[in-house]
């Protein structure tokens, strides 16, 4: 359990919100497994019997119709478990509320949803909690250095160079491109990247679980020339770790995954394998604060990268880089470098990047205070 001292009662919490938003994209963004022809956002707010807020987010992306359904298992399963709990222990919270629901996960057949669903209520408790105790999260959670490195993340397959080439005049230095579309296409995008970016930008690259173990075991060795900084799901999550590990052996790159694991065990197998040089925990697809953090730690002892996932609006990015900022190291935190108005409308400091980095500010919890209002309205803004 995360303990911190200070505040040892609060007043209850009356309310628990689930806002939707969709923003309309131009350009969809291209995954080896989908497309997505629109942004989602499921915002969570937390309300104390003082009218005191936190916010959290959801991760909703897939399916389309997900947020809606994050959206009415926090209001129809969430709401009256958490009606008039006191909100100062938001870890205890977190493992009782994971308790309660486990046989409805089971029973449901929709672990993840739920598990959803309770990271964002998790990430709104420890922002009220912070607020309350007029700390930045970051600070409060036990970091020292609020500046943070980042990455320009889901560079899709079409003209990649041109979008990296954007994304290097704003100030990022690490870019992330989507691979998983032919190994044809995958090649000219890397070496189109390369001769943009040129040989001192750090460069990663995703597959979104595009290939089978054979196909990975053929085209790793090939993407040496490249000089990535890592690649991320070749193969499917769910692959055994033992065919992970032979990867690894093979691979001239160090393997990343982490954003399709759940739960302690998952992770501590992970990090007990040491087939992954990177684990990548998604803080509002399962754990929030309260999981994520003690994953984090063990994740850095054991001498691998932890570089927080996430593919959202601007409240789950920036808890995801006060996660980061708490846990300190050499991790990275993932930009989405395709527009998105949720996003630039509630990502605070995480709007101005500079030689690759951002800096959190000193205000308390996540440092800014989303109006579901100005978001519903950014939305008809096309």
């Amino acid at each position: 359990m995360i303990q911190r001292p200070g505040i040892a009662t609060a007043p209850g919490i009356r309310a628990l919100r689930a806002h939707v938003f969709r923003w309309p994209v131009q350009a969809p963004v291209r995954t080896s497994f989908g497309v997505m022809h629109d942004r989602p956002m499921v915002l969570v707010e937390v309300e104390d019997e003082e009218g005191a807020r936190g916010w959290g987010e959801v991760w909703c992306n897939f399916p389309a119709v997900g947020a809606e359904h994050r959206a009415r298992l926090l209001q129809s399963v969430f709401a009256g478990l958490l009606e008039r709990r006191d909100p100062a222990d938001p870890a205890a919270i977190f493992d009782d509320l994971s308790a309660r629901t486990a046989v409805l996960a089971i029973q449901s057949g929709e672990p993840g949803p739920i598990a959803q669903c309770i990271a964002g209520i998790d990430m709104a408790l420890w922002d009220l909690a912070s607020r309350r105790a007029g700390e930045p999260l970051w600070r409060y959670l036990g970091g020292h250095d609020p500046a943070i490195g980042v990455y320009a993340s889901g560079i899709n397959p079409d003209a990649p160079e041109a979008l990296a080439a954007r994304k290097s005049e704003e100030g990022f230095r690490a870019f992330k491109v989507k691979l998983g579309f032919g190994a044809e296409r995958d090649f000219a995008n890397l070496r189109a990247l390369r001769r943009v970016l040129g040989s001192d930008a750090s460069l990663m690259a995703d597959a979104n679980q595009a290939w089978s173990v054979a196909e990975a075991r053929a085209l790793l060795p090939r993407l040496d020339e490249f000089d990535l900084e890592w690649m991320e799901e070749p193969v499917r999550a769910d692959t055994s770790l033992d065919d992970w590990r032979a990867l690894a052996g093979s691979a001239p790159m160090p393997l990343a995954a982490g954003e399709n694991m759940a739960g302690d065990a998952s992770f501590d197998a992970a990090i007990a394998s040491r087939a992954f040089g990177v684990l990548q925990p998604d803080m509002a697809k399962w754990g929030g604060f309260s999981g994520c953090l003690r994953v984090a730690r063990r994740i850095c002892a054991s001498g691998v990268r932890f570089c927080p996932h996430f593919l959202g609006g601007g409240v789950g990015l920036l808890a995801s880089a006060h996660l980061l900022a708490a846990i300190g190291g050499d991790g990275l935190l993932e930009v989405d470098a395709n527009p998105n108005a949720l996003r630039s409308e509630s990502c605070g400091p995480l709007g101005a990047i500079r030689e690759g980095r951002a800096v959190l500010g000193g205000e308390p919890g996540l440092g800014i205070e989303p109006s579901p209002e100005r978001l519903a309205a950014v939305t008809q803004q096309r």
